[in-house]
C-alpha cells in the first residue's frame, strides 16, 4: 500500500495518457488506459499483470471478495468476484479463483456481502470551507441542525460561544461566527436582522451565514466595526439591505458578503488552519470521498492547502480552483502543474450570479414571488457585466486553464455559455472541459448548446430535497421548479454530468446526492420533476467515473480497473440493488485511499475490512 509520503512520487498528472471518447447517449467512457496507466505508475507493468506479489513495495497485496464489487465500467452495472490492490494500485479485477491463483499470499478482505465501489469524486464542493464553516455555530435547519426559528438561531450561537471550539474561534477571528440559517423554513420568513443578532451579544461582532453562502446577517456591533452606515454604497455585484430610514438592517448579499467574509475569515493562525483542514477531510472521508474539491479558492485558502500538502497532512486528494478575479496568481505555483503530496490546482473559478434559494440567482424571467426588499418583476442580478466575463473567459482560454463557472440562473447560464464560446473562438479545438457549476435553471436550449460546446454541467442535485418545496411555492413556481437540475435531459442529450453537494451548503454526503438524483423527493415527500430522474447506476457514475473525467483524471480514477489507483469505498448495501427510497440510508463502512483505510466504521476485532494484517492471514 502507498504511504502518504510516497503518493506524490507515483501520481499521474491530470490529463496524462487519457483516451476518453464521446458517446451519443451514455456520456463519456474511458478506454484503453489500464496498461498505460500502470506503466506510468510502476515502470514495467509486466510483474503486476503476471501476479507476482513478492518483493514489490513494502506491503502485501489485499484481496477483496465476498461482496458486490461494482466496477463502474461501461453503460450497465458490471461486477467482478474479486479485486486485488497492491502498493496503492488496483492490480487485478476478475474471478475469485484467478485472484487466489495469482495472489496466493494476499491479505483477505471479506466484504461480508457489502458493496465495493470506486471512491467518490467531488463534482463541486469546498473542503477548506467545509472544515471552517462546520466548526462555527451550527444554525442549519433540520435535519442538519436546530435552526427552526430566529430564537433557535440565537440560542444555538450563544451555546457555541461557551464551547471550547467557540472560544478558540472568537480568540482567533475576533468575531462570533455562525453558519447555515435558512429563513425559507422559518415562521418569520425573513433573514434575522441586526436587531435579532443583538440578542446573541452586543460585545462582539456577529456574522451569521445563510445556508446557501450567498447572503448573511450582521449584528449592530459588526455594522459598527465594518463602518457600514446609510452612506455606505453597495459594492459591485452586492446588496446591503436597508430599513425604512435607509440604514443597513444587517442583511448583506453576494459581493457585500464576499468583501466582509474575506476581511474576517482571511485572518487565522496555524492551529486553526490545521484544525479546519483536518475537520474538512474527516467529513469528506466519512462520506466516502477520496477526491475532494475546493471549488473557489482565494489566496489564503490555496496557501493553507499548499502548507498542508507540504506537511504531508492530506489524507485524500484535493483539487482546488482558484478564484480568477482575486487569485489568478495561484496558477503559477507548482501545484498548478500536478499533484503535490495529494494537492493540485485544477483551474480557475468564475462566479456569475448568486443562489436561487437566497433569490440572488440571475434569471431571464422574474422570481415567482419577489423578496420583500425587491420590486415586482425582480430577476436577481449578475455578478459582473458581459464584457468583464468575456475578458476572464478569454484569459482562461489563452492560458489553457480549465474554467468552472458558477451559474445558477438561466441568464447567468447564458452568460457562461457565451463566455465558453468566446474562449473557444480564440483557442479552438482544445479539450477544455469547461464546467457550469449548479446549472439549476438550465433551459432545454441551453442543454443543447452546452452539448455543442462539449462542456459539462455539474448539478446541485440535492436542491430537490432541501429547497424543492420552496422553489415550487416561492422561487420559481411549479413549471420551472420541476425542471431544476435537468439531469435526465442532459444525459439524453449526450452530456457527461456530475452531481454535487456544494459543501458546506450541506454536508458532503455522497449518498444523499445519489438519492436526490435518483428520487428527486422534496422535504414534504413530493417528487419534483419525475421525468428528470436518473437510474441509480447513472447517479453513481456522476460521483465516480464522470467526476474523474471532469477533473481530467479518468485514466487513474473512477472505475475499478487494473492500473488505476486503489481509491475505494465500502458501502453497507449496493445502491443499484436496494429500493431507491432507501439509498440515503446506506452507510459508508470504509473509505480507502491509495490502498490505505482513511476512514473505517467497521466493527474492530470482528471485521477485517480495515485491519492491518500480515500477508497470508
Amino acid at each position: 500500500m502507498l504511504s502518504m509520503a510516497d503518493r506524490n512520487r507515483v501520481e499521474i498528472k491530470p490529463g496524462e495518457n487519457m483516451k476518453a471518447h464521446y458517446k451519443q447517449a451514455s456520456g463519456w467512457v474511458m478506454a484503453g488506459a489500464a496498461i498505460v496507466a500502470l506503466g506510468a505508475w510502476l515502470g514495467d507493468p509486466s510483474p503486476a499483470l503476471a501476479g507476482d506479489d513478492s518483493g514489490r513495495g513494502n506491503e502485501p497485496a489485499n484481496l477483496y471478495l465476498n461482496g458486490d464489487i461494482l466496477t463502474m465500467e461501461g453503460d450497465k452495472p458490471t461486477y467482478v468476484e474479486a479485486l486485488v490492490e497492491q502498493d496503492g494500485v488496483i492490480v487485478f479485477a476478475g474471478s475469485r479463483r484467478e485472484a487466489a491463483r495469482q495472489y496466493p499470499r494476499a491479505v483477505r478482505r471479506d466484504l461480508h456481502g457489502r458493496a465495493l465501489l470506486p471512491g467518490f469524486i467531488d463534482g463541486h464542493g469546498h473542503l477548506y470551507l467545509t472544515g471552517l464553516l462546520f466548526s462555527m455555530a451550527n444554525v442549519m435547519p433540520a435535519p442538519d441542525g436546530p435552526g427552526r426559528d430566529h430564537q433557535a438561531l440565537v440560542d444555538a450561537t450563544r451555546a457555541w460561544m461557551g464551547s471550547e471550539q467557540g472560544r478558540q474561534f472568537i480568540a482567533t477571528f475576533g468575531w462570533v461566527l455562525a453558519n447555515g440559517f435558512d429563513h425559507s423554513l422559518m415562521p418569520e420568513g425573513v433573514p434575522p436582522t441586526a436587531q435579532v443578532l443583538d440578542r446573541i451579544t452586543t460585545d462582539y461582532p456577529v456574522l451569521m451565514l445563510h445556508q446557501s453562502g450567498h447572503i448573511a446577517s450582521l449584528n449592530r456591533k459588526a455594522l459598527e466595526v465594518l463602518g457600514f452606515n446609510r452612506d455606505t454604497p453597495a459594492p459591485p455585484g452586492g446588496v446591503i439591505q436597508r430599513d425604512a430610514a435607509g440604514n443597513p438592517n444587517g442583511v448583506i448579499e453576494e459581493g457585500a458578503l464576499l468583501a466582509v467574509a474575506n476581511r474576517i475569515l482571511g485572518k487565522t493562525d496555524a492551529a486553526t488552519e490545521a484544525l479546519v483542514i483536518a475537520r474538512g477531510q474527516d467529513l469528506y472521508l466519512r462520506h466516502g470521498y477520496t477526491t475532494a474539491q475546493e471549488g473557489r479558492a482565494f489566496a489564503n485558502i490555496t496557501a493553507a492547502l499548499e502548507r498542508a500538502a507540504a506537511g504531508r497532512q492530506l489524507r485524500l486528494d484535493v483539487v482546488s480552483y482558484a478564484d480568477i478575479t482575486l487569485n489568478a496568481d495561484a496558477m503559477t505555483t507548482p501545484a498548478a502543474g500536478g499533484y503535490q503530496n495529494g494537492y493540485r490546482i485544477g483551474g480557475v473559478k468564475i462566479s456569475l450570479d448568486g443562489s436561487p434559494q437566497a433569490k440572488t440567482a440571475w434569471l431571464t424571467h422574474p422570481y415567482h414571488i419577489a423578496p420583500p426588499h425587491a420590486e415586482e418583476g425582480y430577476k436577481g442580478y449578475p455578478a459582473m457585466p458581459d464584457a468583464r466575463a468575456h475578458e476572464l473567459f478569454a484569459l482562461a482560454a489563452s492560458k489553457g486553464w480549465q474554467i468552472m463557472c458558477h451559474a445558477n440562473g438561466d441568464a447567468a447560464i447564458d452568460q457562461c455559455l457565451d463566455g465558453i464560446d468566446h474562449g473557444l473562438a480564440l483557442v479552438p479545438g482544445r479539450d477544455h472541459r469547461s464546467v457550469i457549476i449548479h446549472a439549476q435553471t438550465m433551459r432545454a436550449d441551453q442543454v443543447a448548446r452546452l452539448r455543442m460546446l462539449n462542456g459539462i454541467p455539474s448539478f446541485f442535485a440535492a436542491h430537490t430535497f432541501y429547497w424543492g418545496d420552496y422553489h415550487r411555492a416561492s422561487v420559481l413556481g411549479e413549471e420551472r421548479a420541476a425542471r431544476i437540475s435537468p439531469t435526465r435531459e442532459a444525459v439524453a442529450a449526450g452530456l457527461i454530468l456530475t452531481s454535487h453537494h456544494d459543501s458546506p451548503v450541506i454536508a458532503p454526503d455522497a449518498l444523499r446526492v445519489v438519492d436526490a438524483t435518483v428520487n428527486r423527493t422534496t422535504r414534504s415527500g413530493a417528487v419534483l420533476g419525475p421525468d428528470q430522474r436518473l437510474t441509480p447506476y447513472e447517479a453513481l457514475k456522476a460521483v465516480t467515473i464522470w467526476g474523474a473525467f471532469q477533473h481530467f483524471e479518468e485514466a487513474s480514477k473512477g472505475t475499478l480497473t487494473p492500473g488505476k489507483r486503489a481509491d475505494l469505498v465500502v458501502l453497507s448495501a449496493n445502491p443499484v440493488k436496494v429500493a431507491p427510497a432507501t439509498i440515503k440510508d446506506i452507510r459508508v463502512v470504509a473509505t480507502i485511499k491509495d490502498g490505505v483505510a482513511a476512514f473505517c466504521d467497521a466493527a474492530p476485532g470482528r471485521d477485517a475490512i480495515c485491519e492491518k494484517k500480515t500477508e497470508g492471514n
